[in-house]
């Protein structure tokens, strides 16, 4: 198992733990962070005792989103002679940090985002790449960039319209504003709001451990399906389902819950 500077990363009973681990900066997301996030999904998606990831965080906030150190170190970074070398290199970099985040989204297995306190700029493109998304009474959201006088640029403007109404994405963008764990529920950000975090933490939990419980290959193809349906017509993803399950559906997985289902037990399946 890897470790990490600013995550920390453990696995119980076929369940990852990521944790955002720099609380005493509220989370921010440096240089570093992004890199350890991908290899944390990375690390998920390739070890197979893995079924299945939340993401959570240590402190008083979930994330206060890009660390302003790094935005301000950019210019370091792209600086050429050339202009037209200086915005190809901000590109790329640009690039690289939507890949990070979309790393959630390439990882096989399910991945459970656990919120608490605040969710800030980045953090909305991060936790808008999860599978589903709880969080405490207490938490609170904002997609921040708009007050610094930019576009975000990492995943928001595209996942977020894709999970809750085109209207509501565009008047939050707009705005800014603050906006709390009941009404990211109402609008859909949220599949649950708990009272505490210590409830929540517990009800993501038994979630998890719910999916961790199915077939392994099943899982995984599921959230394949999803994926591309999200991405394609209705005609093409019936298309590509018929053809993974010509290829995956004659499985030992398949077999094993039948019989089980037959015997009215539960199912035991390999990773």
């Amino acid at each position: 198992m890897p470790s990490f500077e600013t995550l920390s990363l453990s696995l119980d009973g076929h369940i990852a733990t990521v944790r955002l681990n720099r609380p005493e900066k509220a989370n921010a997301m440096n240089a570093t962070m992004w890199l350890e996030i991908r290899e944390a999904f990375r690390w998920v998606d390739e070890t197979a005792e893995a079924r299945v990831a939340v993401l959570q965080a240590e402190g008083k906030f979930f994330t206060a989103g890009i660390d302003l150190q790094m935005m301000l170190g950019l210019g370091v970074q792209i600086a050429d002679d050339c202009e037209g070398r200086q915005r190809e290199k901000l590109r790329r970099i640009i690039l690289d940090l939507q890949d990070t985040l979309s790393s959630l989204e390439r990882c096989r297995k399910p991945v459970l985002a656990a919120i608490h306190g605040g969710c800030i700029g980045g953090g909305i493109d991060l936790i808008t790449c999860a599978d589903m998304r709880y969080c405490s009474a207490d938490a609170s959201f904002t997609i921040k960039e708009i007050d610094i006088g930019m576009v975000a640029d990492v995943g928001t403007l595209q996942r977020l319209p894709r999970l809750i109404s085109q209207g509501m994405a565009r008047e939050l963008a707009y705005t800014g504003r603050v906006f709390g764990a009941l009404e990211a529920r109402d609008m859909g950000l949220v599949n649950r709001v708990y009272e505490s975090r210590e409830a929540l933490y517990a009800g993501v939990q038994e979630i998890a451990a719910s999916i961790a419980a199915k077939s392994p290959l099943s899982i995984r193809g599921t959230k394949e399906m999803l994926n591309y349906a999200r991405d394609h017509s209705v005609a093409d993803s019936l298309n590509y389902v018929a053809t993974w399950n010509a290829a995956m559906l004659q499985s030992e997985d398949l077999k094993r819950a039948l019989t089980a289902g037959t015997a009215r037990q539960a199912a035991q399946f390999r990773d």
